[in-house]
């Protein structure tokens, strides 16, 4: 097992395995949710079904002085790759699972502040994140993508019909936050199948045009921004800033127990992990400063899943579509980009900066630099 503070060496480029195309129909066909609908709990007899009993039980565990003490005591089973656990969706379920718990540990509020991890929470949880390729933290992936089941089944992943597996905090306010977030990726299935098409399409030697495609991802886009816009309806800001931001923050110099290694620095959960936007910058080719704030953006893609790391390289293959036959929809799926992170911006500065000391993001971004940035750098890209 190599150590907390090895991880990086582990996740870049040249280590994501064999390259295939992974640009073809039907791939990520939701989107970058999980093709299946995520597994809710373990089976019964599973030695993993202790996490689902302290999971559920966390919001009102983390309101005991003791909690901490409890968890030094949990014995955690090591995920084992044989038999029902080749399970993608369960091994994505124990990330979650112990993501949260390790947050919690390290951030629960009304306690001293910790930097240090126990030695049965630091190994369980460095296995399950080498196994999936990523750092030792929960990150967007567990805190959204994974964390939500259908009410219906029968009927699609949008507000009304998901609700969260896993919280902090027993407020609705943080269910919200979490569920606004997977109808937004939802909607990004629309974008990736575009895309696919557009692949296709140009190296077809008929029927290249890719206005209808562009003009779709211009949409797709739009109905995320809808949906982003209701962040408000459900959520208090200062409840947010108060009551379960702090569980989502970054680890600042917290030592592994039991792991040969220094205090190691990570981000924590925040939407500029995913994959979304990411996509659409390699899609549009949108250049931008080099910039301390650049190179933050590009070490927070370490914290997507491999796979959706995988798809941007692939994309960002594509040709130009910054061509004259295609002006308008190319400049209408930069508006609609600037549009989602305007409304991103105003809700970062009502939920964050007019609460915040530190000016900095969950994920310990600078991110009212960073979003400015982004937002002038994709104007001056159109034509």
């Amino acid at each position: 097992m190599s150590s907390a503070a090895n991880f990086q060496s582990t996740i870049n480029p040249a280590n994501y395995g064999h390259h295939r195309e992974i640009l073809k129909p039907g791939y990520l066909r939701r989107g970058f949710l999980p093709v299946a609908d995520p597994l809710c709990r373990f089976p019964r007899g599973s030695p993993y079904a202790v996490l689902d009993e302290v999971g559920l039980g966390l919001p009102q565990a983390l309101l005991e002085s003791s909690f901490r003490r409890q968890m030094r005591n949990l014995d955690i089973p090591f995920w084992v790759d044989s038999g029902s656990s080749n399970d993608p969706a369960a091994l994505r379920l124990y990330y979650l699972r112990i993501g949260f718990i390790v947050s919690a540990y390290i951030h629960q509020i009304g306690q001293q502040s910790c930097h240090s991890l126990p030695v049965n929470l630091a190994k369980p949880l460095i296995h399950v994140c080498e196994r999936l390729d990523r750092p030792p933290i929960l990150s967007y992936d567990g805190y959204a993508l994974y964390n939500w089941k259908r009410l219906d089944p029968l009927q699609p992943v949008q507000l009304g019909n998901i609700e969260t597996l896993q919280n902090f905090v027993e407020l609705y306010d943080e269910h919200w936050f979490i569920l606004v977030h997977v109808e937004i990726e939802a909607i990004a299935a629309e974008i990736l199948a575009a895309i696919t098409k557009i692949h296709y399409k140009s190296r077809a030697t008929r029927n290249r045009d890719l206005c209808p495609e562009m003009w779709g991802i211009a949409d797709a886009i739009n109905k995320q921004t809808n949906v982003l816009k209701r962040i408000p309806e459900k959520m208090d800001p200062k409840l947010y800033f108060i009551k379960f931001r702090p569980y989502i923050g970054f680890f600042n110099k917290v030592h592994f127990q039991g792991i040969d290694a220094q205090p190691v620095d990570l981000r924590g959960e925040t939407g500029a992990q995913s994959s979304i936007f990411p996509v659409l910058e390699a899609l549009m080719k949108i250049p931008h400063e080099p910039s301390i704030l650049m190179r933050h953006l590009d070490d927070l893609r370490n914290y997507m899943p491999s796979q959706h790391r995988q798809y941007i390289a692939e994309v960002r293959q594509l040709p130009s579509l910054r061509k004259k036959e295609y002006r308008n929809p190319f400049n209408a799926i930069l508006d609609a980009m600037i549009g989602f992170r305007k409304v991103h911006y105003s809700w970062a500065t009502e939920y964050i900066h007019n609460r915040s000391r530190d000016g900095l993001g969950t994920g310990g971004t600078p991110y009212r630099q960073w979003l400015a940035q982004l937002i002038d750098e994709t104007c001056r890209h159109r034509f």
